[in-house]
C-alpha cells in the first residue's frame, strides 16, 4: 500500500487533537518529526476532560516533532479560516489535514435538544467541510510540490440502514455528513492529487468522552494508538482515495494482526465494537 515509510517534516492541521484519538494520531506523527498544529477550543483544563492544546503540544514536542497549538472554536468561521492561516505561516504551506473533531449525543429524537443537535451539526458537519475547505489551496500547493498531500476524516462508512439511525438519528446524520465529505471531495480532489479517506474502529476506543458516557465498559476497548498507527499507514501511503478503512483491516494490509497490544486489558477477546459496521 505504501511507498513511504515516515511523516518526517510533514506538515498536519489537526482538530480536536487536545486529547484522545486526536493527540494519539499527533503523537504518532510527531515521533517520526512532524510539525503539527493542534486547533482545538480547550485552553484551560475542563472539570471531566484532560488535557489542553498547551499540554498537547508538549506531548508532541516531547515525541519528537514541532507543535502549534492554535485556540480554536471550530463553530466559527472566521477562528477555522485564521487558525489553517497560521499553520500556512508557522510551516511554511500544509500537507495533511486530519478532521478529527467530533461531537457525540447519543439519544433518541424526543430527548435531542436543539442546542445538541446544533452542536454536532456545527462540529461534525459544518467545520469538517469548512475546514477542509480552508486547507484545500495550500493542499494543492503541497501537490504540486510532490508532497502526497492528504485529508483524513475520523468518520464511519456509509450505510443507509435504518438500525444506524433508529437509536441516536442526529449524531448518526452528523457524522454521516462527515463521511459525505469523503465522499464528494475524494472524487472533486482527485485531479488535483489530493487524496481524501475516512478512517474508523472496529471496536470502542477509550477515551476520556467515551468514559462520561453512562454503561459503557471500557475494560473491553482497545486504546487510542490503535487510531494511531492506522492513521500513520495510511498517511504514509500514497495509492487509496476515497476509501472507508477500518482501523484493523489498515493494520492487517501491513502484516500488523496481533493487536492485543492494543487492547485496554490484554487478552480480551470480546470487545464492545464500534456503531456503524456490520
Amino acid at each position: 500500500m505504501s511507498t513511504e515509510t515516515t511523516l518526517a517534516g510533514k506538515k498536519i492541521f489537526i482538530t480536536g487533537a487536545s486529547r484522545g484519538i486526536g493527540l494519539a494520531i499527533a503523537k504518532r506523527a510527531a515521533q517520526d518529526g512532524a510539525l503539527v498544529a493542534i486547533a482545538a477550543k480547550t485552553t484551560e483544563p475542563h472539570p471531566k476532560l484532560p488535557g489542553t492544546i498547551f499540554t498537547a503540544a508538549e506531548e508532541i514536542e516531547a515525541a519528537g516533532g514541532k507543535a502549534l497549538p492554535i485556540q480554536c472554536d471550530l463553530r466559527d468561521e472566521e477562528q477555522i479560516s485564521g487558525a489553517v492561516a497560521k499553520a500556512v505561516a508557522e510551516f511554511g504551506g500544509l500537507d495533511i489535514l486530519i478532521n478529527n473533531a467530533s461531537a457525540i449525543n447519543l439519544t433518541p429524537t424526543l430527548q435531542t435538544p436543539a442546542k445538541r443537535f446544533d452542536l454536532m451539526f456545527s462540529v461534525n458537519v459544518r467545520a469538517t467541510f469548512l475546514t477542509s475547505q480552508a486547507a484545500i489551496p495550500s493542499l494543492k500547493e503541497s501537490a504540486a510540490a510532490g508532497r502526497n498531500p492528504q485529508i483524513l476524516m475520523m468518520a464511519p462508512p456509509l450505510s443507509m440502514k435504518s438500525k444506524w439511525f433508529k437509536n441516536h438519528l442526529a449524531y448518526t446524520m452528523a457524522k454521516y455528513g462527515m463521511s459525505m465529505c469523503v465522499l464528494g471531495l475524494a472524487d472533486e480532489l482527485k485531479r488535483d492529487g489530493i487524496k481524501v479517506n475516512a478512517l474508523w474502529p472496529r471496536t470502542a476506543i477509550d477515551t476520556a468522552a467515551l468514559q462520561m458516557i453512562p454503561g459503557i465498559d471500557t475494560a473491553a476497548c482497545r486504546t487510542t494508538e490503535i487510531l494511531a498507527d492506522a492513521a500513520h499507514v495510511i498517511l504514509t501511503g500514497t495509492e487509496r482515495t476515497g476509501e472507508f478503512l477500518v482501523d484493523d483491516e489498515v493494520l492487517a494490509s501491513v502484516g500488523i494482526t496481533d493487536l492485543d497490544k492494543y487492547a485496554v486489558v490484554p487478552g480480551t477477546k470480546d470487545f464492545l465494537l464500534d456503531f456503524f459496521l456490520d
